[in-house]
């Protein structure tokens, strides 16, 4: 059997920029991208901490060391500028796959500088 499980993590980011006439997606600095281990065009899930939407969408590289995440296209209805987000991306296992894993969690200060270096946190199976 396998199981849906957190593969990665950018937790409490800023919304930086919209643009309700792009495509759709969400536009991360790529070294964000990187440091949580999300490839572009992969499908994110986004958590607005500030009003309690829920969305799924895919990511985008952006200018790397800018810190811009945008939301763009259909989601600006949900999400605005200077919302404090989680995005998460999420991972198929198997049980015994489950043992070995550990999500990347990628911590942002106000300007979305990463303030820790992603975290991979080891979850002992019950």
């Amino acid at each position: 059997m396998e199981r849906r499980y957190l593969n990665s993590k950018i937790h409490k980011a800023i919304v930086t920029d919209s643009n309700i006439d792009y495509e759709g997606s969400c536009e991360i600095d790529v070294a964000l991208l990187k440091a949580a281990n999300i490839c572009p065009y992969e499908q994110i899930d986004i958590y607005d901490i500030s009003n309690g939407e829920r969305l799924s969408t895919y990511a985008i590289p952006g200018k790397p060391d800018t810190g811009i995440v945008a939301v763009n296209g259909a989601a600006c209805h949900k999400i605005n500028v200077n919302d404090q987000i989680i995005i998460c991306t999420y991972c198929m296992l198997k049980d015994n796959e489950y043992v070995n894993h550990r999500p990347t969690i990628v911590y942002v200060d106000e300007l979305n500088n990463i303030i820790d270096k992603p975290i991979n946190k080891k979850f002992n199976a019950v």
